[in-house]
């Protein structure tokens, strides 16, 4: 199952979660003339990152505005990479944040679980209602794929809307988020492994400790895919208390790892190393902190 494999790759590999979120900012000098082209210059940066980071990652996760950004060329790109990783035998998340109901839904789901843009998760926007996430779910339990579903987010403007108190469903008041990770929780129960995590994810933004530790305590049995580490302001630290014993979360980092090139004299030449020797670093501090930190949540 989709949530066994993830907690096994999270249980030897750490739980970084390596963002290909490549702009053609990104590329070191001259990689895209080498390679013929922009779009082609990202997916020869994305193939040597993936070759450099495979021992140390839990997974990838692809950000497909990046890609259509570049038009054509960029989703063939965006393809491609979906399944050099595939090929690796490494999770891959399509970051697409869908949204719709019914008919719509059902092809959506069918667009990132098959055929050219094939990925084995992929992030649900929830703020159509559940019958916006049921044809995913119902999509993903057929081909043994997983969903992420956004819950608590830490961007700015996050407190628009999650931040509105709303009556629950147990009949108390809380946030809004909170109400959405209880009906996240109940569609988890669906579609649990032999490890007693579900195929249906959260998204849960790793700076905002307190809240989040709220939301993990109600998804015990879900993955927290955990944005915001490094260029965002995340810290090891933040991330310890949304883990269980180092495992039941995937700690996504794009631009701190993809741009570390740029912090060595000789990195746009050893760009992919750069991209390792951060990464290693990263999986390092996780692990201490969640040492330091007892373990907190473990199941």
């Amino acid at each position: 199952m989709i949530a066994d494999e993830l907690y096994e790759r999270i249980a030897a590999f750490g739980p970084v979660c390596l963002g290909l979120d490549t702009a053609s900012t990104y590329l070191p000098p001259g990689l895209a003339e080498k390679s013929g082209g922009i779009a082609e210059g990202v997916y020869a940066f994305n193939r040597a990152i993936v070759d450099a980071t495979s021992d140390l990652v839990a997974c990838y996760k692809v950000q497909i505005a990046y890609y259509e950004a570049m038009g054509l060329e960029g989703m063939r790109a965006y393809a491609r990479t979906l399944a050099y990783v595939r090929t690796k035998g490494i999770p891959v998340i399509a970051d697409v944040k869908r949204n719709d109901i019914a008919a719509t839904a059902e092809q959506y789901a069918k667009a990132h679980f098959s055929g050219d843009f094939e990925a084995d998760w992929m992030t649900l926007n929830p703020y159509l209602g559940m019958d916006s996430i049921e044809p995913f779910l119902d999509e993903a339990i057929r081909r043994d794929k997983g969903i992420f579903v956004l819950v608590r987010t830490s961007n700015p403007g996050s407190a628009d809307f999650q931040h509105l108190t709303v009556d629950a469903a147990s009949g108390r008041k809380g946030p809004l988020y909170m109400a959405v990770a209880g009906r996240i929780a109940s569609a988890a129960s669906r579609c649990t492994g032999k490890n007693g995590y579900s195929a249906v994810g959260a998204v849960t933004g790793c700076t905002l400790r307190t809240e989040v530790s709220a939301v993990r305590a109600l998804l015990s049995a879900c993955f927290l895919l955990i944005p915001g580490y490094g260029a965002q302001g995340g810290t090891a630290a933040d991330v310890a208390s949304s883990l269980a014993n180092g495992n039941g979360g995937i700690v996504n980092a794009s631009r701190s790892l993809l741009l570390a090139w740029k912090d060595s004299p000789d990195g746009a030449s050893l760009f992919a190393e750069a991209t390792r020797a951060k990464t290693l670093s990263m999986r390092a501090a996780i692990a201490a902190e969640v040492a330091a930190a007892g373990a907190p949540g473990e199941k």
